[in-house]
């Protein structure tokens, strides 16, 4: 059994969107976890929709490959279709960070992701939900990694959002 981490967003109808993909994850894997919700500002996308994000960590003895495959089905339901232009709307982004304490491709899937060293709607969720966590590749501690990191314009603020599976 692996401990999973994924970042969850979304910029439209971003509380119908999360809420149902967190009541999907609670109905499929064992133990989850979720951070504070965040609203961030797009970096970089044509539609500058804020975005919601959050990251949810649960147990699972799933390939990387059953696990990407579980995500995009996910994203597939909530309209999320392949190919839409990377800097777009989203109704739902759901993207493994870490499957334990792999590292490097799996499945076609590179772990960790590299986005948890780069983006603040990755890292700050991660290292509030498991700050003593040391990051797969890097050795550091997620909470050591947030108190490090520097947030530039990569602006992003706690939001009211109450779930309850």
């Amino acid at each position: 059994m692996a401990k999973v981490s994924v970042s969850i967003g979304s910029n439209i109808e971003r509380e119908r969107h999360i809420t149902a993909c967190l009541e999907a994850l609670a109905a499929t894997f064992d133990n989850l976890a979720v951070s504070r919700v965040f609203e961030s500002v797009p970096v970089g996308f044509i539609d500058g929709r804020n975005f919601y994000n959050l990251v949810a960590v649960f147990d699972s003895d799933w390939s990387v490959g059953e696990l990407q495959a579980w995500c995009k089905r996910i994203e597939s339901e909530h309209g999320r279709r392949p190919g839409t232009p990377k800097f777009s709307p989203r109704t739902l982004d759901i993207d493994l960070l870490t499957v334990g304490d792999l590292c490097g491709e799996h499945d076609g899937v590179t772990l960790p992701r590299d986005e948890i060293l780069h983006h603040a709607f990755v890292l700050l969720p991660l290292a509030e939900l498991l700050p003593d966590t040391l990051h797969p590749e890097v050795g550091r501690t997620y909470a050591e990694l947030w108190t490090e990191f520097e947030a530039g314009d990569q602006r992003l603020w706690p939001v009211e959002f109450v779930w309850r599976s």
